[in-house]
């Protein structure tokens, strides 16, 4: 029985079932597609040697989600796991009264699902459309075993995670909201890339998420990120060509104000 069918037999109610189908949208992933995916060698897959990527890429599917499409839900069955290739996800759980609180961002090259875990413990959604290279969760936990160097890559980024949620932590509890706005902007900046005409110059980046997104991300309100987005503009700190472009104009004065040393 192949990987596919052990993915779908898996499954267990309807709604299951049909995540397993759409994480199965067959655009077959080719060792050549492999070779030249833009994350790569920023992904878990960057640790792979030819004859690992070769077992890897042949239980690989590729899926595109669209903005605001939810991928796996809190509680759900676990069948799938993979990397990131383009586009941001947001972790986020409920709560009893139905609010939601966004817990962690995924961007391009993160690693998506939880191996050796039986459910998801978070509800993971699409801030933007994306493309996800799933496996099979149980295929590809038996190919951890036989390539135990990507298992130990894999708790490696598994900790990086753990340490991001402590500064997510401490960023809750102590900074302002000033300080918040201008970290997230720093960090997103090194995370999704930017262009700039001359080294050390300024970059400008396409902001993956809407102010309202970032304000769940911050635990501020949207018109207190508004507020401190055009008093940064205001200042000459940050320079906002478009809707969602960014332009970062001093960076160095930017770390300042997120109290980043």
């Amino acid at each position: 029985m192949n990987a596919s069918m052990d993915l779908l037999l898996e499954a267990g109610s309807q709604r299951e079932r049909e995540h397993a189908i759409g994480a199965l949208t067959p655009v077959k992933v080719r060792s050549e597609t492999c070779s030249g995916c833009a994350v790569r060698h920023l992904s878990l897959c960057g640790r792979l040697d030819d004859e690992a990527l070769e077992a890897f890429h042949r239980i690989g599917t590729r899926k595109t989600v669209a903005r605001g499409e939810t991928i796996a839900w809190a509680g759900e069955q676990s069948l799938t796991c993979g990397n990131l290739l383009s586009g941001m996800l947001k972790l986020s759980a409920s709560m009893a009264d139905g609010r939601e609180q966004v817990v962690g961002l995924l961007y391009a090259s993160d690693f998506v699902g939880r191996p050796y875990s039986s459910h998801h413990e978070f509800t993971v959604t699409a801030l933007s459309d994306a493309e996800i290279c799933y496996f099979p969760r149980a295929a590809f936990e038996r190919l951890l075993e036989t390539h135990p160097y990507v298992e130990r890559e894999l708790l490696r980024r598994t900790l990086a995670t753990l340490d991001d949620a402590r500064s997510q932590m401490l960023m809750l509890a102590r900074q302002s909201a000033s300080e918040r706005v201008a970290d997230f902007l720093l960090r997103t900046a090194d995370r999704v890339g930017g262009c700039s005409a001359m080294p050390g110059g300024p970059v400008t980046f396409d902001l993956p998420l809407s102010r309202g997104s970032m304000a769940d991300v911050l635990g501020l309100t949207i018109e207190t990120v508004s507020r401190q987005m055009t008093r940064l503009k205001a200042t000459g700190v940050i320079a906002l060509p478009g809707a969602r472009t960014v332009t970062l104009v001093r960076r160095n004065e930017l770390r300042s104000q997120a109290g980043v040393m």
